[in-house]
C-alpha cells in the first residue's frame, strides 16, 4: 500500500457546504426616487396635461362618449347586428338627438343672451330693495367712522383696462372649433368600433397565457362597470333635467326656455357640488327676471334644490350603490384640479375619470387599499 494514501487527511465533518447549496442572499431594496424628483415629475405631468389640452381633451371626450355608447352597442350585438353597424347607428342616433335639442335651444339661448343686459338693469331695483337694510347699516357705520375721524381722505385708485378687439379672431377660431368637434365625432366612432380589437391586440403582447386571461377578465369587467356607470349617471342627469324643465313649464315658463334650463341642469350635474351651486344661482337670477312677485321668483331655485336633493340623496345612491361613492373631499379636490387645468370640460370629466381610477384600483391586486382611500 501507498504510505502517502494512509496519511492523507480525511475531510472534516463540519466542513462548509458547497457554494451551490448556500442560501441566496436577500434581494437589495429597490431604489426610491427622492421627494424632489417626485414633485418635479408631478409638475411636469401637470404642465404637459395643460399644454397638450388641445390634443388630450378630444381624446378624453371621445372615450367618454364611447363609454356611454358601449352598453347600447352590446345590446344591439345581441340582435345579430355587426359592431360597425351598431356603432354607426348609435352615433347617428346621438348626433340626431343632439341636433334636435340644439335646434330647440338655440333660439331661447340667443334671446336670453340679447336680453341679459336689459334684464339685469330691471333686476337692479329689485336687488336694491332686498339689500336696503344692509345699505342702511353700511351708511350708519360710515357715519360713525366719520364722526370718529377715522375716514380716510385718500381717493381709490381707478384702473382703466384697454382691450384691442381683433375683428378676425372669431373668423380664425371658428375652424378650430369645427375641427375639434369633427375630431371628437370621428374618434368616438373609432373607439366604439375598434376599441375592443385594439384592447385584444394589446393583451396579446403579454408573454404568458395565464397573464393574458387574467388581464382580459380584469379589463372586460372594468370596461363594463365603467360603461354602466357613465350611461347610468347620464340617464339620471337627463331625468333630472327633464324633471326641472317640466316643473318650470308648470310654473309658466315657455317650453323652449324650460328645456334650456333643464339642459343646463343636466350638464352641470356632472360636476357635483360646484355644478348644483352654479345652477342654484342661475335659477335664482332667472326667477327674479321672469317673475315679479318675490315668492314666485324664489320658486325655480327652490324646485331645483328639491329635485337635486332627491337625486343626490335617494336616486343615485339606490341605483349605483355604495361601490361607486366617492369621498366629498376627494371630489372637491378633483374638481378644483381638473377645473383649473381644463376649464368647463375638466369639471365635466373629473368625476367620470375619478370613478374610472377607483374601479381600476379596486380590480388590480395589491392596489385595493388605494381604492378605499377614494371612498
Amino acid at each position: 500500500m501507498n504510505a502517502s494514501a494512509e496519511h492523507e487527511p480525511e475531510p472534516a465533518a463540519d466542513a462548509p457546504a458547497p457554494a451551490d447549496d448556500e442560501p441566496h442572499a436577500p434581494a437589495p431594496p429597490r431604489p426610491r426616487a427622492p421627494a424632489s424628483m417626485v414633485v418635479l415629475a408631478t409638475l411636469a405631468v401637470g404642465a404637459t396635461l395643460w399644454a397638450a389640452q388641445a390634443l388630450i381633451l378630444p381624446i378624453l371626450l371621445s372615450a367618454f362618449f364611447a363609454l356611454i355608447g358601449n352598453p347600447i352597442i352590446r345590446g344591439l350585438r345581441k340582435l345579430w347586428l355587426p359592431r360597425f353597424a351598431a356603432a354607426l347607428l348609435v352615433l347617428i342616433g346621438g348626433l340626431a338627438a343632439a341636433g334636435l335639442l340644439a335646434n330647440q335651444l338655440i333660439e331661447p339661448a340667443g334671446e336670453w343672451v340679447r336680453q341679459v343686459p336689459r334684464e339685469m338693469k330691471q333686476l337692479a331695483p329689485k336687488l336694491r330693495e332686498m339689500t336696503k337694510p344692509m345699505q342702511e347699516a353700511n351708511r350708519a357705520a360710515q357715519n360713525i367712522a366719520r364722526a370718529a375721524g377715522g375716514e380716510s381722505t385718500a381717493k381709490p385708485v381707478q384702473v382703466v383696462k384697454t382691450e384691442l378687439n381683433d375683428p378676425y379672431k372669431s373668423l380664425t377660431s371658428t375652424p378650430k372649433y369645427v375641427a375639434s368637434v369633427l375630431a371628437v365625432v370621428l374618434l368616438t366612432f373609432f373607439f366604439m368600433v375598434y376599441g375592443e380589437s385594439l384592447q385584444r391586440n394589446a393583451i396579446s403582447l403579454l408573454p404568458g397565457l395565464r397573464e393574458r386571461k387574467i388581464t382580459v377578465d380584469i379589463l372586460h369587467s372594468i370596461e363594463r362597470e365603467i360603461s354602466r356607470y357613465v350611461l347610468t349617471i347620464s340617464l339620471i342627469n337627463t331625468a333630472l333635467g327633464l324633471a326641472l324643465a317640466g316643473a318650470l313649464f308648470w310654473l309658466g315658463v315657455p317650453l323652449p326656455e324650460a328645456l334650456l334650463w333643464g339642459t343646463m341642469a343636466a350638464i352641470l350635474n356632472f360636476a357635483p357640488y360646484v355644478g348644483p351651486l352654479i345652477g342654484m344661482v342661475t335659477m335664482l337670477l332667472m326667477g327674479f327676471v321672469a317673475f315679479d312677485e318675490a315668492w314666485r321668483a324664489l320658486l325655480p331655485a327652490g324646485l331645483y334644490l328639491v329635485l337635486h336633493t332627491i337625486e343626490g340623496q335617494i336616486v343615485t345612491p339606490i341605483v349605483l350603490g355604495r361601490r361607486m361613492r366617492l369621498s366629498p373631499l376627494v371630489l372637491i379636490l378633483a374638481l378644483m384640479f381638473f377645473g383649473w387645468l381644463w376649464g368647463i370640460v375638466g369639471l365635466l370629466l373629473a368625476v367620470p375619470m375619478l370613478v374610472c381610477v377607483k374601479l381600476v384600483l379596486a380590480r388590480i391586486e395589491g392596489l385595493e387599499k388605494w381604492s378605499k382611500l377614494l371612498e
